[in-house]
């Protein structure tokens, strides 16, 4: 038998539930069991997992029996259901929805920003993973705050589809298909056509004008940084791109800080890829990232309508570093420092 940790994958038939099987297999995690769950809808379909085919269970309180860690993509609704059967069944739950990030007592980690925050499971076995751009943003923000001390973000986000799902990536090819054929197009995933289109609209609106995902932005940010009062304010939009977030940042800071040091900075920081070269056409696409766990970033500058600003763009793979990966990473530093076997 291997040795390893009995793993549930809840929504394993999904986007991110397969990525996240993919990230397992090639981060060579020591699985000695997979236990992919999903809807019962999708009951007994086969998936491959290190050579092997295995079969989909519909999630329940019994399929947890013997599972130590559970990575779950399944959505708020199923997570608030599942979570703490899992958890009461004795597995360690790393949530990918927006379910448990605003408790509390549950921690909410990016292991390049706050690893140390992992050990806080203890109090209801569950770990929260970030919103995807939240992610990318702190992973490239930590290095620079670690310096010179953060004080404001100005981000505005340009999101792919696939962070709305599968439906979505086949809404926006459909469209463009129907597009190009000069035929008719009805929107029903999106409230507004995105073949060809910018929507800055991502999650329902908020009583002060911002969305959901841009209130997100702004809790989740403090939370990881632990930096309760800072100032965030964000724009997300949803792109015609089928995968890949990308980011425009303005970040005050308390110190001066060079661009040149902060790519300095940037260069040796875990998780970032500097990609800054604008003048040779060097910078960070989302068809750059596409397959890769790092956040990339490009095009540092001043800011010079502020004091102690820096701008610059970042771009991650949201499937992966957004979800998938990161909940892996999240993983791993439990079984190594929590869970040793």
């Amino acid at each position: 038998m291997v040795k390893g940790y009995k793993v549930a994958v809840v929504g394993a038939t999904g986007l991110v539930g397969r990525e996240m099987l993919t990230v397992l297999e090639e981060r060579g995690f020591p699985v000695a069991e997979l236990v992919p769950l999903a809807s019962e809808r999708s009951e007994g379909e086969a998936l491959s997992f290190a050579g092997h085919e295995v079969k989909v269970r519909r999630a329940t309180a019994e399929a947890f029996a013997g599972v130590q860690i559970c990575l779950m993509s399944a959505g708020a609704t199923a997570s608030r259901e599942l979570a703490p059967l899992a958890a009461a069944a004795g597995a360690v739950v790393i949530d990918n929805s927006s379910a448990w990030r605003r408790e509390p007592d549950v921690p909410l980690v990016v292991p390049e920003v706050n690893p140390e925050d992992i050990a806080d499971y203890k109090n209801r076995n569950i770990i929260a993973n970030p919103n995807c751009s939240t992610i990318q943003l702190v992973v490239a923000l930590k290095p620079l705050h670690d310096e010179a001390t953060l004080k404001r973000v100005v981000v505005a986000t340009y999101q792919a589809v696939s962070g709305k799902g599968k439906a979505a990536m086949d809404e926006l090819g459909e469209q463009v298909t129907a597009l190009f054929g000069q035929r008719e197009i009805t929107p029903t995933v999106f409230p507004r056509q995105i073949a060809f289109n910018c929507l800055p609209h991502i999650d329902e609106f908020l009583s002060d004008g911002f969305t959901k995902e841009e209130q997100k932005m702004l809790f989740e940010t403090r939370k990881i940084m632990h930096l309760p009062e800072l100032g965030v304010c964000a724009t997300c939009v949803r792109v015609p791109v089928f995968n890949g977030h990308a980011e425009a940042v303005v970040a005050e800071f308390a110190d001066s800080l060079t661009p040149e040091s902060a790519r300095e900075l940037l260069r040796e920081a875990p998780g970032v890829m500097l990609m800054d070269e604008p003048a040779n056409k060097i910078y960070p696409t989302q068809l750059d990232v596409t397959g890769s766990d790092a956040t990339f970033v490009g095009r540092v500058r001043t800011d010079p309508s502020a004091v102690n600003a820096l701008a610059f763009w970042c771009v991650a793979d949201n499937l992966r570093k957004g979800a998938a990966s990161n909940a892996v990473q999240i993983a791993e530093l439990l079984v190594r420092d929590h869970l040793k076997l």
